[in-house]
């Protein structure tokens, strides 16, 4: 067996690489959020001017994007347990097969499924076709493209293979034993959901939810190429280090939208705690 010196020395190079390429940039940028611009030239004093513009300035930006990155990750963690669910407890010898079906979606590529969705939420798309044809609607609905519905409809899309496998990791931890064990002293379906697969599998879908989250308030293509007029603040952050050279802003921007999040990934999970407990 490898000594625990020599399993260091093999984590070396990984670990140097991490800190290099993650930590030391996250710590850099952290302390430029403090300085300031003059002149199209970066002033390395302290200043918390940029923290006030990003919760003043662009506040109804940020909330605009925390509220659907919400509902998307809400959308995607719900939709992925329902779906880790049918693999674990009713998919049978069928299992293996939604599993690589889950798996072979992330191998299609991101723009693609973008632009897919541009196409098919387009007024001549396959959804207002399918409405029309149907009779429900008699004009094309046009609020299905250009509009937070479609970043939400996409992105869920997107992100439903990566709340789709930390579930299915949970939920295969639950013996059927424990399942048994609960009907057996006269649990229904939802009692036996409620007290005993979610807080079991609660950690896998607490990261499921965290993923989805964060990869929703950090995204920048979706809603340019099918948001439209609306702003994310990804679209804002993106022009202070190009455009207009405010790098202490963009990073404020950065660091500010990641502790607002983190703190909804904590409310998240403290409420997650609860569900179960009598």
């Amino acid at each position: 067996m490898l000594s625990r010196r020599t399993s260091y020395l093999l984590l070396l190079p990984a670990a140097a690489i991490y800190g290099g390429l993650f930590v030391a940039a996250a710590v850099y940028f952290f302390m430029l959020s403090f300085w300031s611009v003059r002149s199209y030239r970066v002033v390395p004093d302290f200043t918390l001017g940029n923290y006030v513009k990003t919760f003043t300035t662009h506040l109804g930006s940020g909330e605009k994007t925390l509220l659907i990155a919400f509902v998307i990750a809400t959308a995607a963690t719900v939709l992925g347990f329902y779906y880790a669910w049918i693999i674990r407890f009713r998919a049978g010898r069928w299992a293996p097969a939604l599993l690589f079906i889950a798996l072979i979606t992330l191998f299609g590529g991101y723009l693609m499924k973008i632009y897919a969705w541009k196409t098919m939420l387009g007024s001549d798309g396959a959804v207002n076709s399918a409405l029309i044809a149907a009779g429900l609607i008699t004009q094309p609905f046009e609020a299905l493209i250009y509009s937070p519905t479609a970043v939400i409809i996409t992105l869920t899309h997107f992100l439903l293979p990566f709340a789709i496998l930390p579930m299915v990791a949970a939920l295969r931890g639950i013996g059927d034993a424990e399942i048994e064990s609960a009907r057996d002293l006269g649990a229904g379906s939802w009692p036996v959901l409620r007290d005993v697969i979610i807080p079991r599998a609660r950690t896998g879908i607490m990261a499921s939810f965290a993923l989805c989250f964060l990869i929703s308030v950090g995204d920048y293509f979706t809603p340019l190429l099918v948001g439209g007029k609306m702003a994310m603040v990804g679209q804002l952050i993106a022009p202070q280090f190009g455009t207009y050279f405010n790098w202490p802003l963009g990073s404020a921007m950065s660091f500010g939208i990641l502790a607002v999040s983190l703190v909804i990934l904590g409310l998240v999970n403290a409420g997650l705690s609860l569900v179960g407990r009598q």
